[in-house]
């Protein structure tokens, strides 16, 4: 659903949720955001093809999830606007009783996520931002409507696809996953998906489209290396393939084409990470 004149009013600032979603094709954006978007794909156009990859990583995540490893929470921090491939779609599509609970921080992310979900009373979204994780613990805990759709003493995946990125300051990013890694069950997953060093290193411009991150939006990115990424999995078991170029874990019939010959251009790495009993 295009966003009409009245909601862009509310919004003077662009934010990488919409920006995000222009990238995948969507229209739930404003004219800001798709200023500040052309102006990062301006200096790196490869931007879409990374998006849709993401995107195809976090389905085939949480189908293995679902499917292979039967969870059935999914707490999806930084869940941006709803488009194609939910997680919610996905879960529920493999296993019918999985539950889902979006967090974001842009309230338009959060309107139209439940407006989507309407009707669906296994899944919900709520306004919540991942440097503030003792707030959204709070939250799930003691609503009872959240605390029934995400029980945090039974095993959880945490979803934390493409936003640790947007918490560039190492110390608050770390403390955070950390605080919701220390408050999950035996057993629960951390899925990441984060842009690299090691990939952006050898894309052109990749200094500028961070500049119109930090200027357009309240939430500049940043990138990290393999070792720096890596360390969020601290306290989780990586299952195979590892920590590995996006299209690299996992792929599928069907996945996106544009990286099978150069996996590392997608730019980001991910994993999917256990807490053993």
């Amino acid at each position: 659903m295009e966003l009409d004149n009245a909601e862009a009013n509310k919004s003077q600032q662009a934010t990488a949720a919409r920006m995000y979603d222009y990238y995948l094709g969507g229209f739930t954006n404003f004219e800001v955001d798709r200023v500040a978007a052309e102006k990062v794909l301006a200096q790196m156009p490869i931007i879409k093809p990374m998006a849709h990859s993401n995107r195809a990583f976090l389905g085939r995540a949480v189908r293995f999830l679902a499917g292979e490893q039967g969870v059935r929470q999914f707490l999806d921090i930084g869940s941006g606007i709803p488009t194609m491939g939910n997680v919610h779609e996905v879960a529920q599509q493999t296993a019918s009783d999985a539950r889902v609970l979006y967090v974001d921080i842009d309230d338009v992310a959060v309107m139209h996520s439940r407006q989507l979900l309407a009707g669906n009373d296994l899944a919900d979204a709520i306004q919540g931002d991942l440097r503030d994780p003792d707030h959204l613990l709070h939250q799930i805990e003691t609503d009872p409507h959240l605390s029934a759709i995400i029980d945090l003493d039974q095993p959880v995946a945490l979803l934390l696809a493409a936003v640790l990125p947007f918490v560039p300051d190492d110390d608050e990013a770390y403390a955070a996953v950390e605080t919701l890694r220390a408050r999950l069950a035996p057993g629960s997953w951390l899925v990441i998906s984060h842009i690299a060093v090691e990939g952006i290193q050898a894309m052109a411009r990749a200094d500028a489209a961070r500049e119109v991150y930090a200027r357009s939006t309240s939430t500049p990115a940043g990138i990290r290396t393999r070792d720096g990424i890596e360390k969020f999995f601290d306290g989780f078991h990586l299952v195979e393939p590892g920590l590995v170029w996006m299209p690299q874990w996992r792929p599928t019939a069907g996945d996106p084409l544009d990286f099978v010959d150069a996996p590392q251009r997608a730019g980001c790495l991910a994993g999917v990470g256990v807490i053993e009993s």
